[in-house]
């Protein structure tokens, strides 16, 4: 395909990994393979976050189902980092946005189901208000952008983000303290899986993003108002919120079931923001049911 691919191995499931060069730099793609129709999954946008690291323990669910692709979005992972530049011109989601469409044409990949979480959430919504035809089933875990909150922001989650690489820089005790806000029980996530964390956000080019990445925001006063053309969204849309999610909080998702126009929904109790780890057989049960429902 005029590009590198390596193969890898995680959680018993075979991953090619593509590096695909766009006009905005290079993006980084993790593929599993299947005869099923195509499923992008977006990373949220927490430190050490990339795509197989937010969605590997679901892979061997969903690979008798999809042929997966898992970019890693700009300024994460293994993709290229925006530069100060580039985040003053526009807006991470709107790069996010041109990087992936161009990514997915360089792979062939024409019309697709699409799935995010938090950041990666945006993006799909403004992919979907954008190229509408080509996004044939949506999935949005607590996405940013179309949430409108009726507490106060930054929320407790969002605080924690901002507060990782700032002050003596990223720590173990820093990374415990992040994954509480970001769960319902964190007893579940034990000293293993935030030392992995921990050590996946260490990477000093994703550092420098990241204090690039919460100055711009910061400018841009939060997200893009994606919630404004909602309405826009042509791919049937499935809604995935944890009851207990304190950074994207349930209450905001009133807009999205009002504006979208098909639309379902579904909240996990003793849940909080990454559906997709804390309550994993549901999140698999429910997007190969919503997703296998549309072909």
């Amino acid at each position: 395909m005029g590009f590198p691919v390596t193969i890898t191995t995680t959680t018993d499931i075979d991953l090619r990994r593509h590096r695909v060069q766009t006009s905005l730099g290079e993006i980084a793609v993790s593929e599993v393979a299947g005869d099923g129709p195509v499923l992008v999954m977006l990373h949220g946008g927490g430190p050490g976050a990339s795509g197989v690291s937010n969605y590997h323990q679901n892979l061997a669910a969903l690979a008798p189902h999809f042929r997966i692709l898992l970019p890693d979005q700009p300024g994460f992972g293994d993709s290229y980092r925006p530069t100060e530049a580039d985040l003053d011109e526009r807006s991470i989601t709107a790069i996010t946005v041109d990087a992936l469409f161009e990514a997915l044409d360089a792979l062939g990949v024409d019309t697709f189901h699409l799935l995010g979480n938090s950041l990666g959430g945006a993006a799909a919504i403004a992919m979907a208000q954008t190229q509408r035809e080509r996004i044939t089933g949506l999935v949005l875990m607590a996405p940013g952008g179309g949430w409108l909150p009726f507490g106060p922001t930054p929320t407790e989650g969002q605080k924690e983000m901002f507060k990782y690489f700032n002050g003596g820089g990223p720590s173990e005790k820093k990374m415990a303290a992040f994954i509480r806000t970001m769960v319902f029980d964190h007893k579940q996530f034990g000293a293993d899986v935030v030392r992995a964390r921990y050590e996946a956000s260490l990477d000093e080019s994703h550092i420098e993003f990241y204090h690039r990445y919460n100055a711009a925001f910061a400018k841009r006063h939060g997200m893009d108002p994606l919630w404004k053309d909602l309405h826009k969204i042509k791919a049937p849309t499935l809604l995935l919120w944890g009851r207990d999610d304190r950074t994207i909080t349930l209450e905001g998702a009133q807009m999205m079931l009002k504006q979208i126009p098909n639309v379902q929904m579904h909240v996990f109790g003793r849940c909080g923001h990454w559906v997709q780890l804390e309550r994993a057989a549901e999140f698999e049960r429910h997007v190969t049911d919503f997703l296998g429902n549309l072909r």
